[in-house]
């Protein structure tokens, strides 16, 4: 079953949509993207990240941190778009609302756990949901950002904006760390990342089977927790940066 607002994702596999803000809370959420965030009563004083989340306002040249990391730049007639898989619907939920705020239009699709045989028809998934495909629209908003990518081995800039989205699209805990997946075909240059990363104060190492960066040590995941900003309220606590296992 679908409904008009939820395209193509049977109602059941999402989430319950987040609410909207209020019209009081508009000046609090400006850079509260991605739903209402959970309020750590430690962050009462805490002094903001030059480089962090809130520092700087949402831009489609953030989606530089989906391409550092599992995400796809395609081009065509003069635009361009990201796509980028993700294995949880709540995943949908916060890149969605992330994306939007930065003024671009967003769909998003289940995958099939097979591609469904010749002889059957396209809607069949008779293997299950594996995951789900997050879109931008084409769009000239994008064409910086198109323009950019790749970048050169010391042009690329991974503030907390960016970081957010990769946290969002392919972050999990790991063996006492925190992983930043890369994606099966991502064509992105590892060494350009990892350095990128380096320079954001978080020293990964690549996984053992090179699909993504793990960040460990208490201040290495201090860092990315600060840069990152609060945990949205469709993510589990236990995924996020900073949450019971990372």
């Amino acid at each position: 079953m679908t409904e008009p607002g939820w395209p193509l994702i049977p109602r059941e596999l999402l989430p319950a949509p987040v609410p909207a803000a209020g019209a009081a809370d508009t000046a609090v959420a400006r850079h509260r993207v991605g739903g209402p965030r959970a309020v750590d009563p430690h962050d009462a004083g805490r002094q903001l990240s030059i480089f962090g989340v809130e520092a700087t306002d949402p831009s489609p040249a953030d989606l530089a941190g989906l391409l550092a990391g599992p995400g796809h730049l395609g081009r065509m007639g003069g635009t361009a778009r990201v796509s980028v898989r993700v294995d949880a619907a709540w995943r949908v939920h916060v890149l969605a609302a992330e994306l939007i705020a930065r003024g671009l239009a967003v769909t998003w699709f289940p995958l099939p756990d097979r591609e469904p045989l010749p002889d059957e028809p396209p809607t069949a998934r008779p293997g299950g949901v594996a995951g789900f495909e997050v879109r931008t629209a084409y769009s000239s908003r994008l064409n910086g950002l198109a323009r950019s990518w790749p970048p050169p081995a010391d042009g690329l800039f991974l503030d907390g904006a960016r970081l957010r989205l990769w946290v969002a699209a392919a972050g999990t805990p790991s063996h006492g760390g925190y992983l930043l997946g890369l994606g099966v075909t991502a064509g992105q240059d590892r060494d350009t990342v990892e350095a990128a990363l380096s320079r954001a104060g978080l020293a990964p190492v690549l996984s053992d089977d090179g699909l993504g960066f793990v960040i460990s040590g208490r201040k290495r995941l201090s860092r990315l927790a600060e840069l990152v900003g609060d945990r949205p309220a469709a993510a589990p606590v236990a995924l996020w940066p900073g949450g019971a296992t990372s």
